[in-house]
């Protein structure tokens, strides 16, 4: 008796028309909705190695592949784009990587007693 009861219970539910809802048909309403904003593309920076005088040509190219991932022609052909034009743009990356990239690059010649410079500046 009980699961009839339950069952008759439900069916009510299920055949209710919605409130507001007198002759069975349901209003159109519309949903308002933000526009999704899309994010955008984080900056990226280029990280520059800069000439100097007194920086083994030797020591750049080890920075390059060490750092940069460079293989050993591609260190030897932009440490001699340093070396002739003053600067060259070793890497492209987000801020923090190029950050954390001209830290190490820093620390490193420092360490080693050279006056190596790098930067980085927004692309």
């Amino acid at each position: 008796m009980y699961l009839d009861m339950a069952s008759a219970d439900l069916a009510e539910i299920y055949m209710a028309k919605p409130p507001g809802d007198s002759d069975g048909t349901q209003d159109d309403t519309a949903v308002v909705t933000k526009p999704k904003s899309k994010t955008e593309k984080p900056p990226l920076y280029k990280v520059l190695l800069l000439n100097d005088d007194y920086t083994p040509m030797e020591f750049v190219v080890l920075v390059l592949e060490r750092f940069f991932g460079m293989n050993h022609a591609q260190s030897v052909e932009l440490m001699l784009t340093v070396h002739k034009k003053g600067l060259a743009v070793v890497g492209v990356f987000s801020y923090e990587i190029a950050e954390t990239k001209v830290t190490q690059v820093m620390d490193f010649a420092r360490r080693h007693q050279h006056p190596l410079q790098c930067t980085m500046e927004k692309e």
